[in-house]
């Protein structure tokens, strides 16, 4: 390898020596290299990409030629570019380099669209080769510390990429088609509220603050519908210094919309009408195979309408627990160990945590889906509407798909007073050593006083989405810049 990149520094100063600039400010290409391939016999063409392969026949060399767009076979031929241009060529290219091609498609004849290369231009040295000789790269993890190999060498990941950003302009298109403005909210927070995780906390010069990065999007969001805003949402970051598994990151993208005068019923049916458009627009199968967060694939139907099953009646299903009968977290510890479930660090858990860890051991792992999971007690979601039928329930529902949950949203409690108290719960919840109770918001609550609509709020996770549409495992495949531990320290194991 140092051979190699010895070779390309001496490469490197031949071309210099030669008044050939190795890294010139720019090339006017006219063409994607996907055309080469796609277009008609005779057509003229000028594009430039990364030089992949290299293979000498004499006075023809075969260049495959890659892009963002495709890669393409190029042609160059001493009695086309000249005898002195077809010699600098085989002297100063490398595999790796970059070339501006301008030249006319054929067919060879093994019917393979080339590109005839009557002129070219050098447009930058690689002074380090492609991991084992271009043939892919492997190691997961040098996919993750070096994703700009990883999109090079390998095509799958480059088309995986390419779908999150097509997603990613689909989800706006379906929201600006349904009437909902796009908003950016603030990012460090004086609270961290709106969700149940563990904060990164730092400190602001200026003010001489603490203040936490964000955790979720949902207040501030609600606080806009206070101000006259009827349908928003954001597509943002959001960050949470917890662990690492193959579901969640410290960091993901965040997508949450909040509507008046709709209920969670609404956005049921909103989520269906979501991954309909979605489907189409990114032209994939109803049907396919999903790969769970147990590692197991299964054939999952997304034709909707999606069906609906009671979360409360679930459990007691899956695990002979009734917890409509068991408010307390005593009680229902006692239950669990007499039912032979073992619940890791179940000691210190509130009576929500400990219900979400229940259904997270029994049930959870046998949904393949889609399905809307609802009818939650009201310990599990501080935030949500309770429930005109039994307020010991709220608004509730999330979409389960193969164990994942994609799809989290509520009918939103209004009520100051109702909310200040479910505040003060989790404030006691805290004390006691609950990890997954969450932190109040003053400054919400001045905001609800003002007076607030019906409210429905959704949110979903894209990158579970999207490891969910490619077919991978772990979060940090659809991620191009996932957080590693620095070089030579042990990795994450994940």
């Amino acid at each position: 390898m140092l051979d190699e990149q010895q070779t390309r520094q001496e490469k490197l100063a031949k071309i210099r020596e030669m008044g050939i600039n190795p890294y010139p400010a720019k090339f006017d290409k006219k063409n994607k290299v996907w055309e080469i391939k796609n277009t008609e016999d005779g057509r003229r063409l000028k594009t430039a990409g990364r030089i992949m392969t290299i293979r000498a026949m004499g006075k023809l060399i075969f260049v495959h030629l890659q892009d963002w767009s495709a890669r393409a076979q190029i042609a160059i031929k001493a009695d086309e570019v000249g005898k002195e241009k077809f010699k600098l060529f085989q002297e100063i290219f490398d595999m790796g380099d970059f070339i501006g091609v301008e030249g006319e498609v054929f067919t060879t004849h093994k019917g393979e669209k080339t590109l005839l290369v009557k002129k070219f231009e050098f447009l930058g040295k690689a002074l380090r080769p492609m991991p084992e000789k271009w043939h892919g790269l492997k190691d997961e993890e040098a996919c993750y510390r070096q994703r700009y190999l990883d999109l090079i060498a390998n095509e799958e990941t480059k088309e995986r990429f390419k779908l999150r950003s097509a997603m990613m302009r689909a989800l706006r298109e379906f929201y600006w088609r349904e009437g909902f403005s796009e908003v950016e909210t603030q990012t460090l927070m004086h609270s961290p509220t709106g969700a149940s995780a563990k904060p990164y906390k730092t400190h602001n010069n200026g003010l001489d603050i603490d203040v936490f990065l964000r955790i979720s999007l949902e207040l501030p969001l609600k606080e806009l519908i206070v101000g006259g805003y009827e349908k928003v949402f954001e597509l943002g970051k959001v960050f949470r210094n917890e662990g690492f598994d193959p579901s969640h990151l410290p960091e993901h993208i965040s997508l949450e919309h909040y509507a008046a005068y709709w209920n969670f019923e609404d956005n049921m049916k909103f989520t269906e009408r979501m991954f309909d458009y979605l489907f189409e627009k990114l032209n994939l199968p109803k049907k396919m195979k999903v790969i769970g967060k147990d590692g197991k694939e299964r054939e999952v139907d997304f034709t909707t309408p999606w069906k609906r099953v009671d979360y409360i009646a679930m459990i007691k299903k899956d695990s002979g627990i009734d917890i409509e009968k068991i408010k307390d977290a005593k009680e229902l510890q006692k239950e669990i160990k007499k039912q032979g479930i073992e619940i890791e660090e179940m000691k210190n858990m509130g009576y929500g945590s400990l219900v979400d860890a229940l259904y997270k051991k029994v049930s959870r792992p046998n949904i393949v889906g889609p399905v809307f999971l609802y009818n939650y007690p009201v310990e599990l979601q501080p935030l949500a509407r309770r429930s005109d039928e039994d307020k010991t329930k709220v608004e509730q529902f999330q979409l389960l798909i193969n164990g994942w949950e994609i799809v989290k949203a509520y009918s939103e409690l209004v009520d100051p007073k109702d909310q200040a108290e479910r505040f003060k719960e989790q404030a006691e919840a805290a004390k006691k050593g609950d990890a997954e109770a969450q932190a109040g918001d003053d400054d919400y609550i001045l905001a609800m006083e003002y007076g607030m609509p019906p409210i429905s709020g959704w949110g979903l996770g894209v990158e579970r989405l999207l490891t969910l549409l490619t077919g991978q495992t772990n979060l940090r495949d659809v991620v191009l810049f996932p957080l590693m531990r620095p070089q030579g320290q042990e990795s994450i194991k994940a």
